[in-house]
C-alpha cells in the first residue's frame, strides 16, 4: 500500500512540477507583453511585474510539495478499500444538510429584498451589518454543500419523466453519482456568485465617488491659466458652458471674514444649471437665496465689499435688495448669498488670484474622464478641483474594474479546464460502462448525448442557483447600504453571458469524450 501512495504521489509531483515551471514562464511571458498594452486605468513597467527569486523558489517547490500532500491523502481511502470506489459498487448518497444552510441565507437576503419593496429602508442599523455579511457566507456555504443533493434529486426527478432514452441514461447516472464533476463545478459556481457580489461593491464605490446631480462643474484659478487657455478649455468635448467667479477675499486662515462671491452668468445660464431659479431679472445684479441652507455669514442688502483689481486697485460692489429663489444641484458656484453679475456689468480687469474658471459637463464617469484628460491636455500644470468628486476614487474604480474582469475572465477559463480535464478523468473511468452500452446496441449519438447532458446538469443547475442567489445578496447588500441603487438589473446580462459560455464549453469539450470503438480490455476486466 505504501508503495501504491508513493507512486500516486510521485505523478501528482512530476505534473504539479511540470504545471509549475509552465505557469512561471507563462506568466513571465505575459507579463512583458501586457505591460506595454496596459489595462483600463491601469499600467505598468515590465520590471514592476516579474517576481523576485524567492516567490519564484516557492511556486517551483511549494506546488510540488503540496502536491505530494494531496496524492499522499487522496490515495489512501482506494489503497485500504479498492472495492469502495469501484463504480459498480454501492456508493452512498449525498448528505442533504447542506441544503439546509441555504434556508437562513436565502431568508435574510429575500427579507430584505421585501422590505424594499414594500417601500421601507432597512440601511443605517447595525444588525445589517451582521446580518448581510452572515447571509452571504451561509449561501455560499449552501451552494457548496448542497449542490450534490439538489443535482441528485433533480436528476431523480427527471430520470421518472424522461422518455428519451438518452436523457433517462444521463439522469440515472448522474442520480447514482451525482458528484462526478461537482467537485470543479463548484469553483465556478462560487467564482460566478462572487463575482455578483463584487459587482453590488462596484455599484457602491461608484455612488461614493460620484455626484448624485446630473451636472459636474470644475473649478480652475484664473491665475494659472492664460486668455488663449480659457477659450480652449471651453471648447473641451463634453463641456457645455463656462463661467467665473471672483470673491472679495480669500480665506488664507480658515477663519470666516466678512466677504461676497460674484458669479458671472445670465438667467439662462442660471435656469439651465440649477435645479430651480425663480425671479431672475436679465441685465440687473441679483443676489441668490436659497431658502433650504444657512450660512454662518450672509451678505446683507445695501453692504458694499470690495474685489481687487489687477492694478492693485479696488472697486465696491453694492449687495442689491433684489433676490433670486434659487436650488442649486449639491455644492455649486450657484450658492446662496452669490451676487449673479450679468457680463455686462462686470467690472473689468478684476484680478485673476480672486477668480476661478468653473466648466460645467455631465456627471456620467466617462464624460468626467474625458474633460479631465482634455483639460490636462491644455493647462497641464493648473490645478483642477471637480467639485464634489474624489478624482483618486474615479481612478481606483476603473482599476478594480479592470482587475475584476481580468480575474473572471482567468477564473473562468481556469474553472473550465479544470472542468474539462475532470470530465475526461470520469470519461476514462466509465470505458468499461460505455464498452457494456455499445455490446447492448447503443449508438455512438445516444452515449454522447448521455455524456453532454450529465455535463450540462450539474452546471446549469449551480450556475443557475449561483446568479440567482448572488444577485440577492447583492440586491441586499445594496438595499442596507443606503445607497440610490437597489437592483442591479444592468449586471445580470453579463452573468447569463458567462454562465452561458461556461456550459457552452464544457458541452463542446465533452462531446470527443466518448467513443464508439470497443476495447477488449474492458470487456475482460468487467
Amino acid at each position: 500500500m505504501k508503495d501504491t501512495l508513493r507512486v500516486n504521489a510521485g505523478e501528482s509531483v512530476a505534473a504539479a512540477s511540470i504545471g509549475a515551471l509552465i505557469g512561471i514562464v507563462g506568466y513571465l511571458g505575459i507579463n512583458e507583453v501586457m505591460a506595454r498594452i496596459g489595462l483600463p486605468g491601469l499600467h505598468w513597467y515590465p520590471a514592476d511585474g516579474r517576481p523576485e527569486g524567492s516567490t519564484i523558489s516557492v511556486c517551483l517547490l511549494g506546488c510540488p510539495a503540496l502536491a505530494w500532500i494531496v496524492g499522499q491523502f487522496s490515495g489512501r481511502r482506494p489503497a485500504l478499500s479498492p472495492i469502495n470506489v469501484r463504480r459498480a459498487g454501492e456508493r452512498k448518497s449525498p448528505k442533504k444538510f447542506g441544503m439546509l444552510l441555504l434556508v437562513p441565507g436565502l431568508g435574510i437576503t429575500v427579507g430584505y429584498c421585501v422590505l424594499s419593496i414594500m417601500g421601507r429602508d432597512p440601511s443605517g442599523g447595525s444588525a445589517s451589518s451582521l446580518l448581510v455579511p452572515g447571509a452571504v457566507l451561509l449561501t455560499g456555504a449552501g451552494l457548496v454543500f448542497g449542490l450534490a443533493p439538489i443535482t441528485a434529486w433533480l436528476a431523480r426527478r427527471l430520470a421518472g419523466v424522461a422518455r428519451s432514452l438518452p436523457m433517462a441514461l444521463a439522469m440515472r447516472r448522474t442520480e447514482v453519482d451525482p458528484g462526478a464533476s461537482l467537485r470543479v463545478a463548484t469553483g465556478l459556481v462560487l467564482l460566478v456568485f462572487g463575482a455578483s457580489l463584487t459587482q453590488g461593491v462596484l455599484i457602491e464605490l461608484d455612488q461614493v465617488s460620484r455626484r448624485t446631480a446630473p451636472l459636474q462643474e470644475y473649478d480652475i484659478n484664473l491665475n494659472e491659466v492664460s486668455p488663449a487657455q480659457r477659450k480652449a478649455l471651453a471648447k473641451v468635448p463634453g463641456v457645455q458652458t463656462a463661467t467665473v467667479s471672483y470673491s472679495s477675499w480669500d480665506p488664507l486662515d480658515g477663519s470666516d471674514v466678512a466677504h461676497a462671491d460674484l458669479v458671472v452668468g445670465t438667467c439662462g445660464q442660471l435656469a439651465a444649471y440649477t435645479q430651480r431659479a425663480t425671479g431672475c431679472v436679465e441685465g440687473r445684479i441679483m443676489q441668490l437665496a436659497d431658502d433650504r441652507t444657512t450660512f454662518d455669514y450672509d451678505p446683507k442688502a445695501g453692504e458694499r465689499y470690495p474685489f481687487e483689481l489687477k492694478d492693485g486697485r479696488k472697486v465696491a460692489l453694492t449687495v442689491p435688495r433684489e433676490r433670486i429663489n434659487v436650488r442649486p444641484w449639491d455644492v455649486s458656484v450657484f450658492k446662496s448669498g452669490a451676487l449673479l453679475v450679468p457680463p455686462s456689468l462686470l467690472p473689468p480687469n478684476l484680478a485673476d488670484t480672486d477668480g476661478t474658471l468653473v466648466l460645467f459637463s455631465d456627471s456620467d464617469p466617462a464624460t468626467i474622464r474625458s474633460v479631465l484628460d482634455g483639460i490636462g491636455a491644455i493647462a497641464p500644470t493648473a490645478s483642477v478641483e471637480p467639485v464634489g468628486i474624489v478624482i483618486d476614487s474615479l481612478a481606483q474604480l476603473t482599476v478594480i474594474r479592470s482587475l475584476l474582469v481580468v480575474g473572471m475572465v482567468l477564473g473562468l477559463v481556469i474553472g473550465v479546464a479544470a472542468f474539462v480535464v475532470s470530465v475526461a478523468d470520469r470519461a476514462m473511468e466509465r470505458r468499461g460502462q460505455v464498452a457494456a452500452l455499445v455490446l447492448l446496441g447503443a449508438r455512438a449519438g445516444t452515449l454522447r448525448v448521455v455524456q453532454v447532458v450529465q455535463v450540462v446538469l450539474p452546471l446549469v443547475v449551480g450556475l443557475g442557483a449561483a446568479i440567482v442567489t448572488g444577485w440577492l445578496a447583492e440586491s441586499s447588500y445594496l438595499i442596507t447600504g443606503g445607497g440610490d441603487v437597489h437592483w442591479d438589473w444592468d449586471g445580470l446580462p453579463l452573468l447569463f453571458a458567462c454562465a452561458l459560455g461556461v456550459v457552452l464549453a464544457a458541452a463542446l469539450a465533452s462531446v470527443p469524450m466518448v467513443r464508439r470503438h470497443v476495447d477488449p480490455e474492458h470487456i475482460r476486466r468487467d
